[in-house]
Protein backbone atom coordinates (compact mmCIF):
# COMPACT_ATOMS: atom_id res chain seq x y z
CA UNK A 1 0.00 0.00 0.00
CA UNK A 2 2.84 2.39 0.87
CA UNK A 3 4.57 1.76 -2.48
CA UNK A 4 1.28 2.28 -4.37
CA UNK A 5 0.59 5.48 -2.48
CA UNK A 6 4.11 6.71 -3.24
CA UNK A 7 3.73 5.96 -6.96
CA UNK A 8 0.30 7.63 -6.98
CA UNK A 9 1.68 10.73 -5.26
CA UNK A 10 4.57 10.92 -7.74
CA UNK A 11 2.11 10.56 -10.62
CA UNK A 12 -0.06 13.38 -9.28
CA UNK A 13 2.97 15.63 -8.78
CA UNK A 14 4.20 14.92 -12.30
CA UNK A 15 0.80 15.74 -13.76
CA UNK A 16 0.66 18.98 -11.77
CA UNK A 17 4.15 19.91 -12.92
CA UNK A 18 3.21 19.16 -16.52
CA UNK A 19 0.06 21.27 -16.27
CA UNK A 20 1.98 24.12 -14.63
CA UNK A 21 4.71 23.99 -17.26
CA UNK A 22 2.17 24.02 -20.10
CA UNK A 23 0.28 26.96 -18.59
CA UNK A 24 3.53 28.84 -18.13
CA UNK A 25 4.48 28.19 -21.77
CA UNK A 26 1.06 29.40 -22.96
CA UNK A 27 1.27 32.53 -20.82
CA UNK A 28 4.78 33.36 -21.99
CA UNK A 29 3.89 32.76 -25.65
CA UNK A 30 0.84 35.05 -25.46
CA UNK A 31 2.88 37.64 -23.53
CA UNK A 32 5.63 37.62 -26.15
CA UNK A 33 3.04 38.36 -28.81
CA UNK A 34 2.08 41.54 -26.96
CA UNK A 35 5.71 42.50 -26.36
CA UNK A 36 6.33 42.12 -30.12
CA UNK A 37 3.49 44.58 -30.76
CA UNK A 38 5.24 47.11 -28.50
CA UNK A 39 8.50 46.48 -30.37
CA UNK A 40 6.85 47.10 -33.74
CA UNK A 41 4.86 50.12 -32.50
CA UNK A 42 6.75 51.63 -29.57
CA UNK A 43 4.88 54.95 -29.62
CA UNK A 44 2.54 54.06 -26.74
CA UNK A 45 5.46 53.00 -24.56
CA UNK A 46 7.43 56.16 -25.36
CA UNK A 47 4.43 58.44 -24.74
CA UNK A 48 3.85 56.70 -21.42
CA UNK A 49 7.33 57.81 -20.35
CA UNK A 50 7.44 61.26 -21.96
CA UNK A 51 4.11 62.57 -20.66
CA UNK A 52 4.84 62.24 -16.90
CA UNK A 53 8.43 63.35 -17.54
CA UNK A 54 7.15 66.58 -19.11
CA UNK A 55 4.80 67.05 -16.17
CA UNK A 56 7.68 66.51 -13.76
CA UNK A 57 9.84 69.14 -15.47
CA UNK A 58 7.05 71.71 -15.97
CA UNK A 59 5.42 71.45 -12.55
CA UNK A 60 8.72 71.46 -10.68
CA UNK A 61 9.76 74.58 -12.64
CA UNK A 62 6.36 76.23 -12.10
CA UNK A 63 6.60 75.95 -8.32
CA UNK A 64 10.38 76.24 -8.02
CA UNK A 65 10.09 79.56 -6.12
CA UNK A 66 7.58 78.29 -3.58
CA UNK A 67 8.56 79.30 -0.02
CA UNK A 68 10.29 76.79 2.25
CA UNK A 69 7.87 74.94 4.49
CA UNK A 70 5.24 75.17 1.77
CA UNK A 71 5.16 71.37 1.51
CA UNK A 72 5.55 68.46 3.98
CA UNK A 73 9.11 67.54 5.01
CA UNK A 74 10.12 71.03 3.74
CA UNK A 75 10.77 69.46 0.33
CA UNK A 76 10.81 71.16 -3.05
CA UNK A 77 7.86 70.70 -5.36
CA UNK A 78 9.86 68.48 -7.72
CA UNK A 79 10.60 66.12 -4.83
CA UNK A 80 6.93 66.22 -3.82
CA UNK A 81 5.35 65.32 -7.17
CA UNK A 82 7.90 62.64 -8.06
CA UNK A 83 5.99 59.94 -6.15
CA UNK A 84 2.68 61.06 -7.66
CA UNK A 85 3.97 60.90 -11.21
CA UNK A 86 5.61 57.51 -10.65
CA UNK A 87 2.27 56.13 -9.48
CA UNK A 88 0.37 57.91 -12.26
CA UNK A 89 2.67 56.34 -14.86
CA UNK A 90 2.00 52.83 -13.56
CA UNK A 91 -1.72 53.57 -13.19
CA UNK A 92 -2.12 54.93 -16.72
CA UNK A 93 -0.30 51.96 -18.24
CA UNK A 94 -2.40 49.45 -16.30
CA UNK A 95 -5.61 51.28 -17.13
CA UNK A 96 -4.92 50.66 -20.82
CA UNK A 97 -4.40 46.93 -20.28
CA UNK A 98 -7.81 46.10 -21.73
CA UNK A 99 -7.18 47.78 -25.09
CA UNK A 100 -5.14 44.95 -26.69
CA UNK A 101 -7.76 42.42 -25.56
CA UNK A 102 -10.55 44.65 -26.87
CA UNK A 103 -8.86 44.95 -30.26
CA UNK A 104 -8.38 41.17 -30.33
CA UNK A 105 -12.11 40.82 -29.67
CA UNK A 106 -13.06 43.24 -32.43
CA UNK A 107 -10.72 41.73 -35.03
CA UNK A 108 -11.71 38.16 -34.17
CA UNK A 109 -8.26 37.07 -33.01
CA UNK A 110 -9.52 36.35 -29.50
CA UNK A 111 -11.97 33.79 -30.87
CA UNK A 112 -9.09 32.03 -32.62
CA UNK A 113 -7.19 31.86 -29.34
CA UNK A 114 -10.20 30.52 -27.47
CA UNK A 115 -10.75 27.67 -29.96
CA UNK A 116 -7.06 26.70 -29.78
CA UNK A 117 -6.17 23.67 -27.62
CA UNK A 118 -5.06 25.70 -24.60
CA UNK A 119 -4.41 23.97 -21.32
CA UNK A 120 -6.13 26.91 -19.59
CA UNK A 121 -7.88 29.93 -21.07
CA UNK A 122 -6.81 31.92 -18.04
CA UNK A 123 -3.46 32.16 -19.86
CA UNK A 124 -5.05 34.96 -21.93
CA UNK A 125 -5.63 37.01 -18.78
CA UNK A 126 -2.30 36.12 -17.17
CA UNK A 127 -0.45 37.12 -20.35
CA UNK A 128 -2.04 40.57 -20.23
CA UNK A 129 -1.14 40.92 -16.55
CA UNK A 130 2.49 39.94 -17.25
CA UNK A 131 2.74 42.25 -20.25
CA UNK A 132 1.14 45.34 -18.72
CA UNK A 133 2.78 44.76 -15.36
CA UNK A 134 6.23 44.65 -16.93
CA UNK A 135 5.61 47.67 -19.19
CA UNK A 136 4.13 49.78 -16.37
CA UNK A 137 6.98 48.98 -14.01
CA UNK A 138 9.60 49.73 -16.69
CA UNK A 139 7.94 53.07 -17.47
CA UNK A 140 7.81 53.93 -13.76
CA UNK A 141 11.47 53.03 -13.32
CA UNK A 142 12.34 55.37 -16.21
CA UNK A 143 10.56 58.19 -14.36
CA UNK A 144 12.40 57.29 -11.15
CA UNK A 145 15.73 57.43 -13.00
CA UNK A 146 14.81 60.75 -14.62
CA UNK A 147 13.79 62.18 -11.24
CA UNK A 148 17.10 61.02 -9.77
CA UNK A 149 19.05 62.68 -12.58
CA UNK A 150 17.09 65.90 -12.01
CA UNK A 151 18.19 65.84 -8.38
CA UNK A 152 14.97 64.66 -6.78
CA UNK A 153 16.52 61.64 -5.07
CA UNK A 154 16.21 57.89 -5.26
CA UNK A 155 14.77 55.46 -2.71
CA UNK A 156 17.48 53.13 -1.45
CA UNK A 157 17.34 49.65 0.01
CA UNK A 158 14.00 48.93 1.62
CA UNK A 159 12.59 52.12 0.11
CA UNK A 160 13.11 50.81 -3.43
CA UNK A 161 11.53 47.49 -2.45
CA UNK A 162 8.54 49.31 -0.91
CA UNK A 163 8.15 51.38 -4.07
CA UNK A 164 8.22 48.39 -6.43
CA UNK A 165 5.89 46.37 -4.18
CA UNK A 166 3.36 49.21 -4.02
CA UNK A 167 3.49 49.73 -7.78
CA UNK A 168 3.05 45.99 -8.39
CA UNK A 169 -0.05 45.81 -6.18
CA UNK A 170 -1.58 48.85 -7.87
CA UNK A 171 -0.77 47.56 -11.36
CA UNK A 172 -2.35 44.15 -10.75
CA UNK A 173 -5.57 45.68 -9.41
CA UNK A 174 -5.97 48.26 -12.17
CA UNK A 175 -5.06 45.72 -14.86
CA UNK A 176 -7.78 43.39 -13.58
CA UNK A 177 -10.29 46.24 -13.66
CA UNK A 178 -9.28 47.20 -17.20
CA UNK A 179 -9.58 43.61 -18.43
CA UNK A 180 -13.00 43.35 -16.83
CA UNK A 181 -14.10 46.49 -18.67
CA UNK A 182 -12.64 45.11 -21.92
CA UNK A 183 -14.94 42.09 -21.71
CA UNK A 184 -17.96 43.97 -20.32
CA UNK A 185 -18.06 46.90 -22.79
CA UNK A 186 -19.18 46.58 -26.41
CA UNK A 187 -16.17 48.20 -28.10
CA UNK A 188 -12.91 50.09 -27.79
CA UNK A 189 -14.59 53.51 -28.12
CA UNK A 190 -16.52 52.92 -24.90
CA UNK A 191 -13.38 51.63 -23.18
CA UNK A 192 -11.38 54.69 -24.24
CA UNK A 193 -14.20 56.96 -23.07
CA UNK A 194 -14.20 55.42 -19.60
CA UNK A 195 -10.40 55.53 -19.50
CA UNK A 196 -10.39 59.25 -20.31
CA UNK A 197 -13.20 59.81 -17.83
CA UNK A 198 -11.41 58.34 -14.82
CA UNK A 199 -7.73 58.89 -15.65
CA UNK A 200 -7.07 62.58 -14.91
CA UNK A 201 -9.89 63.01 -12.32
CA UNK A 202 -8.31 60.28 -10.20
CA UNK A 203 -4.93 62.00 -10.52
CA UNK A 204 -6.21 65.44 -9.51
CA UNK A 205 -8.35 64.07 -6.67
CA UNK A 206 -5.36 62.30 -5.10
CA UNK A 207 -2.37 63.67 -3.22
CA UNK A 208 -0.18 63.48 -6.32
CA UNK A 209 -0.05 67.21 -7.01
CA UNK A 210 -1.01 68.78 -3.68
CA UNK A 211 -0.84 67.70 -0.03
CA UNK A 212 -4.01 66.79 1.80
CA UNK A 213 -3.71 69.82 4.09
CA UNK A 214 -4.20 72.21 1.14
CA UNK A 215 -7.51 70.68 0.05
CA UNK A 216 -11.03 71.71 1.03
CA UNK A 217 -12.90 69.26 3.25
CA UNK A 218 -14.86 67.57 0.45
CA UNK A 219 -11.75 67.05 -1.66
CA UNK A 220 -9.91 65.67 1.38
CA UNK A 221 -12.53 62.97 1.73
CA UNK A 222 -12.36 62.25 -2.01
CA UNK A 223 -8.56 61.99 -1.83
CA UNK A 224 -8.84 59.56 1.08
CA UNK A 225 -11.25 57.40 -0.94
CA UNK A 226 -8.89 57.45 -3.93
CA UNK A 227 -6.71 54.30 -4.29
CA UNK A 228 -3.92 56.37 -5.86
CA UNK A 229 -3.43 58.23 -2.58
CA UNK A 230 -2.64 54.97 -0.78
CA UNK A 231 -0.04 54.14 -3.43
CA UNK A 232 1.51 57.62 -3.51
CA UNK A 233 2.07 58.23 0.20
CA UNK A 234 4.22 55.13 0.99
CA UNK A 235 6.39 55.87 -2.05
CA UNK A 236 6.70 59.54 -1.09
CA UNK A 237 7.78 58.50 2.41
CA UNK A 238 10.31 56.06 0.88
CA UNK A 239 11.99 59.02 -0.83
CA UNK A 240 12.45 60.85 2.49
CA UNK A 241 14.75 58.39 4.25
CA UNK A 242 14.79 54.99 5.97
CA UNK A 243 11.49 53.18 5.57
CA UNK A 244 9.35 52.60 8.65
CA UNK A 245 5.97 51.09 7.80
CA UNK A 246 4.63 52.39 11.11
CA UNK A 247 5.32 56.03 10.25
CA UNK A 248 2.19 58.14 9.73
CA UNK A 249 2.13 59.43 6.15
CA UNK A 250 -1.49 60.54 5.77
CA UNK A 251 -3.54 62.69 8.16
CA UNK A 252 -6.92 61.62 6.84
CA UNK A 253 -10.20 63.11 8.14
CA UNK A 254 -10.99 59.77 9.79
CA UNK A 255 -7.56 59.43 11.45
CA UNK A 256 -3.85 59.02 10.86
CA UNK A 257 -2.69 56.37 8.36
CA UNK A 258 0.77 54.78 8.31
CA UNK A 259 2.74 53.52 5.30
CA UNK A 260 1.97 49.91 6.21
CA UNK A 261 -1.74 50.64 6.51
CA UNK A 262 -1.72 52.36 3.10
CA UNK A 263 -0.19 49.26 1.52
CA UNK A 264 -2.71 46.97 3.27
CA UNK A 265 -5.62 49.14 2.07
CA UNK A 266 -4.24 49.04 -1.47
CA UNK A 267 -3.76 45.27 -1.27
CA UNK A 268 -7.32 44.81 0.05
CA UNK A 269 -8.75 46.87 -2.81
CA UNK A 270 -6.73 44.85 -5.32
CA UNK A 271 -7.94 41.53 -3.91
CA UNK A 272 -11.53 42.80 -3.90
CA UNK A 273 -11.17 43.85 -7.56
CA UNK A 274 -9.81 40.43 -8.51
CA UNK A 275 -12.71 38.71 -6.74
CA UNK A 276 -15.29 40.91 -8.46
CA UNK A 277 -13.78 40.62 -11.94
CA UNK A 278 -13.03 36.88 -11.85
CA UNK A 279 -16.62 35.64 -12.53
CA UNK A 280 -16.92 37.96 -15.54
CA UNK A 281 -13.61 36.82 -17.01
CA UNK A 282 -14.48 33.17 -16.38
CA UNK A 283 -17.85 33.57 -18.09
CA UNK A 284 -16.44 35.39 -21.12
CA UNK A 285 -13.54 32.97 -21.58
CA UNK A 286 -15.52 29.76 -21.09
Amino acid sequence: MTILSSHRTKGILQRLLTIGRERLQETLALSMRQFLQIKRRPSSFVVGVIQPLIWLILFSALFSNAPKGFLPYSMGYGHFITAGLIVFTAFSGALNAGLPVMFDREFGFLNRILVAPLRSRSSVVLASVVHIGAISLIQSIFIMIAAGLLGYGWPSGLGALTTLTTLSILTIGVTALSLGLAFALPGHIELLAITFLINLPLLFSSTALAPLEFMPVILRWLACLNPLTYAIEPIRAAYQGPVDLGTVVLHAPYGDVSSGTCIWILLTLTIATLILVRPLLHRKLS
